[in-house]
């Protein structure tokens, strides 16, 4: 501890002198070289540090549990996404599978959807739907 504490005190000192020999430059360059040495050494320091943070984020996240359990759809959901039970994640991914599969993205638009025959009864009547009601509006036809 007290080696690292002599590492960090060497630095100010280095910072408080370099303020007042600006005013005279025939010194400034040999006590550059001399400055520069301890930042090297900060530098390698950070780059340790910054590898340990870059080990922790490449662990993976593990989903839970309340998407991935399978939902039963309802009959009129069905008709677009299929009949079996299906997590919610799965549902909204094959509800958008149907929707690029059938063009219905609004061109000028991109985040509303317009309904088809089938989408109508889903989306409880609307013609045009925004991507985030959308999925407000599946969530009324999925049970548990």
């Amino acid at each position: 501890m007290a080696k690292k504490t002599a590492k960090k005190a060497a630095p100010k000192k280095a910072a408080k002198k370099a303020a007042p020999k600006k005013a005279a430059k025939k010194a400034a360059p040999k006590k550059a070289a001399k400055k520069a040495a301890p930042k090297k050494a900060a530098k390698k320091v950070a780059p340790k540090k910054a590898a340990k943070k870059a080990t922790k984020a490449k662990t993976k996240r593990t989903p839970n549990a309340a998407f991935m359990k399978p939902m039963n759809i309802s009959a009129t959901l069905a008709a677009v996404v299929g009949s079996k039970p299906l997590p919610r994640t799965e549902v909204v991914k094959s509800l958008w599978a149907y929707i690029k599969k059938h063009k219905l993205q609004d061109p000028k638009e991109r985040r509303n959807i317009n309904a088809d025959a089938n989408l109508l009864k889903v989306f409880g009547g609307k013609k045009t739907v925004s991507m985030f009601e959308m999925t407000k509006l599946v969530s009324k036809h999925l049970t548990s």
